[in-house]
């Protein structure tokens, strides 16, 4: 089943975290920035920050068409992974998955760059933090301080984005089977691809694929 995975591989319940405020990272956008490109929905911020709402446990794209939340109960968050890391989860409507991934750090010459695309690739679908830090010439210590810095989460949490991500997209295509999109998106179980899902979104990839059925009939 593991070559399975490496050969097709194309990718809560919980609650917000008490310590969900403000937080920024040096590589994130001023929250005026962030606020002001919410309030218009500007599309040139699409993917470049992720606001979470406090009162409703969602995050979601600059971009999103829901009813805007008021400024005191929202925060923003550099990458989805660093928005899932404090525990939201995403936006059904303005779906996350969609937008396009252009960090802060995009086109500069760094070593979270490098680390990024190597995860996109599935360098942690089977292999530990450590070996992937050894690729990069560097200690797992160093690269948990580079992507706390960057991303705001951990190089595990962000693969486990990205997995679930794609199989988001798999998901609304439709056409495939939750095996295949299990296998797909990198998991190594189907298993562990529903486990994923019902931790983030609260419900398993049949609900959410028959939720979006109904929407579509």
């Amino acid at each position: 089943m593991r070559n399975a995975a490496r050969h097709n591989r194309t990718r809560s319940s919980r609650g917000p975290s008490a310590c969900t405020g403000l937080r920024y990272h040096p590589a994130m956008l001023s929250f005026a920035t962030c606020n002001a490109a919410r309030l218009r929905r500007d599309p040139r911020y699409d993917g470049r920050f992720f606001t979470a709402v406090k009162t409703t446990g969602i995050y979601c794209r600059p971009v999103c068409p829901a009813k805007q939340p008021l400024t005191r109960n929202v925060a923003y968050y550099p990458t989805a992974a660093a928005a899932e890391a404090a525990g939201f989860r995403p936006c059904l409507r303005c779906r996350p998955e969609t937008a396009p991934f252009c960090p802060a750090w995009n086109g500069t010459r760094s070593t979270v760059a490098r680390a990024l695309k190597l995860i996109d690739e599935g360098a942690l679908d089977e292999c530990s933090v450590v070996t992937l830090a050894m690729r990069l010439g560097i200690s797992s210590r160093h690269l948990a301080r580079l992507f706390e810095r960057h991303v705001g989460a951990t190089p595990q949490q962000l693969a486990k984005t990205l997995r679930v991500q794609r199989a988001k997209r798999l998901l609304d295509a439709g056409g495939h089977t939750m095996t295949d999109i299990a296998f797909q998106a990198g998991f190594g179980s189907l298993r562990r691809f529903n486990a994923a899902f019902a931790e983030l979104y609260g419900r398993s990839p049949s609900s959410l694929r028959a939720v979006r059925e109904r929407r579509l009939s």
